[in-house]
């Protein structure tokens, strides 16, 4: 495929109905391939087995194409591609960029209690690093033991391969800062994979050259980064558009049942009006 060829894609999970949040991210993607005379991809992120439905996916699909949606290719659906995240995850293992990390949330919540707090970020203060310092005899004794545990990026080693990172968003060079988040979760011993690790991978595979995304996920952004530059897999172009907000300025989400698309054509609104809604705020 030419490098000039622009690649979107849409990729929700199906925890849920889409809402007019999603029909703007949609949009955005759609746009910028069918303008471009590029391809426009379809990627349903199912691997949280314990929120995502098939009921939903099917919404998913069937929302879409009353919109007028189309896309171009098969649907990846990436509970059918745990092979290429473990591929990816035995990788940053076998560099020693990994580590068990067995605590729970409320271990972590305690630790950053007793260092007297942490500043928050867009996602929430990052990881103290707790199960880090662990020995090697100690992290394969636990792993042996433990119901559960997570593997954990080691941020700090993986910078030490990589060196300074950047990424296109629009027209400015904006510089990685991946530290800012800490060491974050890239499986856990029943999944191989988490939307960090999946995402990265599967933009790759697919080939996907601009990735157009809601401004709640820049900040991930840091992470995708130093991960592409950890397996070597090629870094496209970011748009991150602003998000629709609610009357009170809240964002969108899945529990405001009242905006779900289904809702809002069993209510009688015709496409013209929600497409006009997916775009009234955030610009």
């Amino acid at each position: 495929m030419s490098t000039d060829v622009v690649v979107t894609r849409f990729a929700p999970s199906p925890t849920g109905y889409l809402h007019l949040g999603h029909v703007r991210s949609a949009l955005e993607g759609w746009r910028a391939a069918r303008e471009a005379g590029g391809r426009f991809l379809l990627r349903i992120e199912d691997i949280d087995h314990t929120r995502c439905r098939p009921e939903y996916a099917d919404a998913i699909i069937e929302d879409l194409t009353w919109l007028g949606l189309d896309w171009d290719g098969p649907i990846r659906r990436q509970s059918e591609h745990f092979d290429d995240y473990r591929a990816a995850l035995s990788r940053l293992e076998a560099a020693g960029l990994l580590y068990p990390c067995f605590c729970t949330r409320r271990d972590i919540q305690a630790e950053i209690a007793r260092a007297g707090g942490a500043p928050q970020g867009e996602i929430g203060a990052p990881y103290p690093g707790t199960c880090r310092h662990l020995s090697a005899a100690e992290r394969a004794a636990r792993r042996r033991e433990a119901a559960d545990y997570a593997l954990r990026l080691d941020v700090g080693a993986a910078l030490a391969c990589t060196g300074p990172l950047y990424w296109l968003e629009g027209e400015a060079r904006i510089e990685a800062n991946p530290a800012a988040l800490g060491d974050v979760v890239l499986a856990r011993k029943e999944i191989p994979t988490s939307y960090h690790l999946a995402v990265t991978v599967d933009d790759a595979l697919q080939g996907v050259s601009l990735v157009t995304r809601g401004v709640d996920l820049f900040a991930a952004t840091q992470i995708h980064r130093l991960l592409q530059a950890l397996l070597g897999l090629p870094t496209p172009r970011y748009r991150h558009h602003p998000l629709l907000t609610d009357d009170a300025g809240r964002r969108l989400a899945k529990r405001d049942r009242a905006l779900t698309i289904r809702a809002m054509r069993e209510a009688g609104r015709s496409l013209q009006e929600i497409l006009a809604a997916a775009q009234l705020n955030g610009r």
